[in-house]
Formats: structure tokens, sequence, C-alpha cells
């Protein structure tokens, strides 16, 4: 993802902007992995091999978003992890 898509992007639940971004992998101005994490809904959206994934809830993939916060979980923030919406990772 472009860096500069930042300015356009909006949470497609409660249309909140901007996002803030995670970075997790870049390379220049562009974002390979991360996370865009809305602050008023608390909703987040993978960046998975350069793409934003931002879908609404219904049709989001649990199995795919729970496996993206494991392959990260050293690295994001617990607030995202185990608090974060529709999934996140249970404590324990």
């Amino acid at each position: 993802m472009k860096r500069r898509l930042l300015d356009i992007l909006a949470c497609p639940i409660d249309k909140h902007y901007p996002l803030d971004l995670i970075e997790l992998v870049s390379e220049g101005d562009v974002i390979k992995e991360g996370v865009l994490l809305c602050s008023k809904c608390s909703r987040f959206y993978p960046i998975i091999d350069e793409i934003p994934v931002m879908l609404p809830d219904d049709l989001r993939n649990k199995d795919e978003d729970i496996s993206f916060l494991r392959k990260w979980m050293n690295t994001l923030p617990e607030t995202l992890l185990y608090g974060a919406k529709p999934f996140h990772l249970e404590k324990g």
C-alpha cells in the first residue's frame, strides 16, 4: 500500500478519518505488511502483501484475521491483539 493512501482511507464502518497506521514491513513509501486501526471503533484492518483488507465485519474471515494477529503478536500492541474488533486473540 502506498503511504499516500492514508490521506483518503477511512473506516468503512463509522467513516472515521484518519486511520492510525502500524507499520510492520515497509520498503520506501510502500507498506508491505501492517495494520490500519480505527481509534473510534477499535477495528483493525490488516495490510497483507501491500493490500489493505478493509471489509465490513460480516465479510471478514475470522481464521485469516486471527492468523494475522498470531503472526505479529510479538510486535503488535496488546490493546489491538486482545481488544480489537471484529476479532481478537483470547488471553490465556
